[in-house]
């Protein structure tokens, strides 16, 4: 692939997949060369709305064009592993939406098959190369706040999606913790790792899906992160960690946010805030993938898959506790 341009395949044609290409049309070093969809006339459609030269009828034709570098997998959650191993078996780099699938034996599939075709394969978890994130993640880990005691996250708010909805249905992975609990799971993770213990509560759906759900994850030393995520109220995504010498607070969409307060004992709130959001916000994730590319590397070390693997981990003991199971399982 150029050392300067790196072509991208875009595979679905939904909100996210719009979301992403918009700002990777203002990506320098970027250029979208192809959407891939299971409707031709769908991907036709998304080609015209973004000025893209190939669409293709089904996600292999996708898979295959040799005028693809890197595709990006933004279909809903349950077909994730379908999608990203036709793209690794074709020998394309992949970029795959969160949560990265249904489960952990799903997503070690998706791991195992990119290490054997030495391929490069990241998790599209925007909040770990969010760069006011990564800088909550330095202060913690230099000693700001001093030792994590407990670390709170949730991540809420109405929905009101009629019951045919893909939120309410198992087969599509529905309920509130693989769309909004993998954030704060994922949070937890970032600042203390994999939990020790798992606990866990949720309301569930008459389809069998978790409404809404809290978590207690046990962590090595006696930190515990108290999570939440809703489907039915609480339109708050907001996050606080708390040490023995002080605390960060995020007020406001921990998992993209536009600042941060870092509270440290005996001195005076300091506010950290990030530059104005280029589009869409996911210029990052991009950004990532295309330099990890160019430098020759198979996995983000912003977002490598042991982390991703171990956070379906524990997103699989949740379920387990809560009692949601997904058809086939």
């Amino acid at each position: 692939m150029s050392e300067q341009t790196i072509r991208w395949g875009i595979l679905a044609t939904g909100g996210m997949a719009a979301a992403f290409t918009e700002d990777l049309l203002s990506e320098p070093g970027a250029r979208v060369t192809a959407v891939g969809s299971r409707s031709e006339a769908g991907a036709r459609r998304f080609a015209q709305r973004f000025g893209i030269p190939r669409a293709h009828g089904s996600w292999q034709d996708l898979a295959e064009d040799p005028e693809v570098d890197v595709v990006y997998v933004a279909t809903p959650h349950a077909h994730h592993v379908t999608a990203t191993t036709a793209c690794l078996e074709a020998g394309k780099p992949v970029l795959c939406e969160k949560p990265f699938a249904l489960s952990g034996r799903q997503a070690r599939v998706m791991a195992e098959l990119a290490a054997e075709r030495d391929l490069f394969l990241m998790e599209a978890m925007w909040t770990y190369v969010n760069p006011l994130i990564r800088r909550v993640a330095e202060l913690v880990a230099d000693g700001a706040i001093g030792e994590i005691r407990a670390l709170h996250a949730h991540f809420g708010g109405r929905v009101t999606a009629p019951p045919e909805h893909r939120l309410w249905d198992p087969a599509a992975g529905g309920g509130a913790l693989l769309d909004l609990g993998t954030y704060p799971v994922s949070f937890a993770h970032l600042l203390l790792g994999a939990p020790e213990t798992v606990t866990a509560h949720a309301r569930l759906s008459p389809q069998g899906v978790d409404e809404q759900t809290g978590i207690v994850l046990g962590h090595a030393g006696g930190a515990m992160a108290v999570l939440s995520c809703s489907l039915l109220a609480g339109d708050e995504r907001r996050a606080a960690v708390y040490g023995t010498a002080g605390r960060v607070e995020i007020p406001a969409d921990f998992y993209n946010p536009s600042a941060f307060v870092l509270h440290r004992d005996g001195h005076e709130p300091q506010t950290f805030a990030a530059p104005p959001q280029r589009g869409n916000g996911y210029g990052h994730q991009a950004r990532e993938v295309m330099r990890c590319l160019r430098s020759g590397l198979t996995e983000s070390p912003l977002v490598p898959l042991a982390g991703t693997l171990a956070i379906m981990d524990t997103l699989d003991a949740v379920r387990a506790r809560i009692g949601v199971r997904y058809p086939g399982e």
